[in-house]
């Protein structure tokens, strides 16, 4: 066994590391708990982002369809005009 001393800066020691570890410990769970916290912002982000890309899809194919029906309307117009010019020569 060493002196009074030794045994008392041994346990202050002992303390101090105790205290470090415990620090390091409380700076891993908020670095934990803080990237966790980024993981669901970044997912929200992406599901966003999809739901985006999804409703512009949506848009892109509605314009197509309603494009068809625009050119199927014209293409009735000039018919019905030829006819309308038909019936005027009778």
């Amino acid at each position: 066994g060493g002196t009074r001393r030794d045994k008392m800066a041994a346990g202050g020691a002992a303390d101090a590391q105790a205290r470090f570890g415990h620090s390091v410990k409380g700076l891993l769970t908020e670095k934990v708990t803080s990237c966790g916290t980024d993981v669901i912002a970044l997912t929200k982000q992406v599901l966003k982002g999809s739901r985006s890309a999804e409703l512009l899809g949506q848009a892109a194919r509605n314009m197509v369809m309603q494009e068809d029906a625009i050119l199927h309307s014209e293409d009735s117009l000039r018919k019905m005009a030829i006819i309308t010019t038909h019936l005027q020569y009778q």
